[in-house]
């Protein structure tokens, strides 16, 4: 694919009048068969040569028992390996100091841009405790308990995603923990179903009977996040750069909002050297979050054919808030403060109380 923009001298004026037609489009030359990147042109390729594509190794161990009070539990160990995970890295980052100049394909090509490379690259590790609890149903009441412990370390986050750190001499520093790692995962589920029949006189009977009531509690921790800093010592183009840590303790003072920060910002400094910082990757954790959905529902026969459902259906029934992690530039404005909550787009539970009310016939 071939683009190309066509601005006018300032923002106010057009190209060219619409009259005009559109202007000769610039095309590569294809004579010779091959068509030469520009040197000032990123692009993004997979790994020329033989491509081995990675794999996943899964595996677990399960404990399983019935116990008193209809009560069945579960433990069990389980993990994941992924072989060879996809990673995007930046084959023309420099080291430190070394500046546009110092990029490996300067010299040699003149390329002083980013050529990212997909290729297989190393391991990503997932390992949990997974615990579990479930009542049968008895008397109309049944409930769930789950709760996860687990940790997970990858080069870089997310399929094909980019390494923090590209230069050579720093790519061990890229395994850390995930940024979707989430060590506490905590659900509890339950369901209570009215009698069908209850006792009382007729209004109450009807009023009582078959409702059936269901809730979803949810607790887990926040997703982890690197402390940055200006790379303007740095001087290695296609890298990030961390900050200086200078306290062997980074308090988590746990405030939302300008006034206060999350955690302590004097604990990070910038750095002012040519090198990297001395923290790694993810290395703080966000906010974690609570979450609370609830259900009403009825069923009601109004022929022998005809029946119809009432449900209602509240998200974030508590209406908690859901935070995002903190400003993590330290020489930016705002460090360690949050000051805006998660998004609502993909997920109810990143938003405010919702409640939605449905009615539906079957016949």
């Amino acid at each position: 694919m071939v683009s190309q923009d066509f601005i006018g001298a300032t923002t106010f004026l057009a190209a060219r009048p619409i009259e005009s037609g559109i202007p000769a489009i610039t095309l590569p030359n294809f004579t010779s068969g091959s068509v030469a990147l520009p040197s000032n042109v990123t692009t993004q390729t997979l790994l020329p040569g033989e491509f081995r594509r990675g794999y996943i190794h899964s595996f677990n161990f399960t404990i399983e028992k019935q116990l008193p009070f209809r009560l069945i539990g579960s433990a069990g160990y389980v993990a994941t390996r992924t072989k060879n995970q996809m990673t995007s890295i930046n084959m023309n980052a420099a080291e430190p100091g070394a500046g546009q100049a110092g990029r490996p394909l300067s010299a040699r090509f003149g390329r002083r841009v980013d050529l990212t490379v997909i290729r297989p690259f190393q391991t990503g590790d997932y390992d949990s405790l997974q615990a579990r609890l479930d009542r049968r149903v008895a008397r109309g009441w049944s409930t769930m308990v789950a709760y996860t412990f687990s940790k997970t370390f990858t080069w870089a986050d997310d399929s094909a995603g980019g390494l923090f750190l590209n230069a050579p001499s720093q790519l061990t520093r890229n395994r850390a923990r995930a940024n979707y790692d989430r060590p506490h995962n905590f659900r509890w589920a339950w369901i209570y179903e009215a009698p069908s029949r209850v006792g009382g006189n007729l209004v109450t009977r009807a009023a009582l009977s078959g409702w059936q009531v269901a809730d979803i509690f949810s607790a887990y921790s926040g997703t982890p996040f690197s402390v940055t800093a200006a790379s303007t010592s740095l001087n290695a183009p296609g890298n990030n750069q961390t900050a200086d840590q200078v306290k062997s303790n980074v308090q988590r003072i746990g405030a939302i909002g300008r006034a206060t920060p999350y955690y302590d910002p004097t604990a990070f400094i910038p750095v002012t050297a040519v090198r990297f910082g001395n923290t790694g990757r993810n290395i703080l954790r966000g906010p974690g979050m609570v979450n609370a959905d609830a259900s009403l529902s009825r069923n009601f026969s109004l022929t022998d054919r005809l029946r119809m459902q009432f449900r209602a259906d509240a998200f974030n029934f508590t209406n908690t808030p859901k935070f995002n992690n903190p400003a993590s530039n330290v020489s930016g404005a705002g460090f360690m403060t949050i000051t805006s909550a998660l998004s609502t787009s993909g997920s109810v539970e990143g938003g405010e109380r919702s409640i939605r009310f449905a009615l539906r016939f079957n016949f």
